[in-house]
C-alpha cells in the first residue's frame, strides 16, 4: 500500500492518484467506503492498494 493524493475526478466513479513520487494511478474506491458513502475530493489523501499485473491502477483503501 502507498500514499497518494488525489488529483482528479474521473468519470465511473474513478479517481487520479498522485502516489508519492513522480507516478499517477488510476484508482477506484474499494472495500467499505463505498457502502459508507465516503466522498473523496480533490487534494484528499488517501491509501491505495496497487493492482500486482498493472501498476498504473489500484483501490482506494481509505482516507489518511
Amino acid at each position: 500500500m502507498v500514499e497518494g493524493t488525489v488529483v482528479a475526478q474521473l468519470p465511473s466513479g474513478l479517481y487520479q492518484v498522485e502516489i508519492d513520487g513522480p507516478a499517477r494511478v488510476t484508482a477506484h474506491i474499494g472495500g467499505g467506503m463505498d457502502k459508507n458513502f465516503v466522498r473523496l475530493l480533490v487534494g484528499d489523501r488517501v491509501q491505495v492498494e496497487l493492482m500486482p499485473r498493472d501498476r498504473t491502477r489500484g483501490r482506494v483503501l481509505k482516507k489518511v
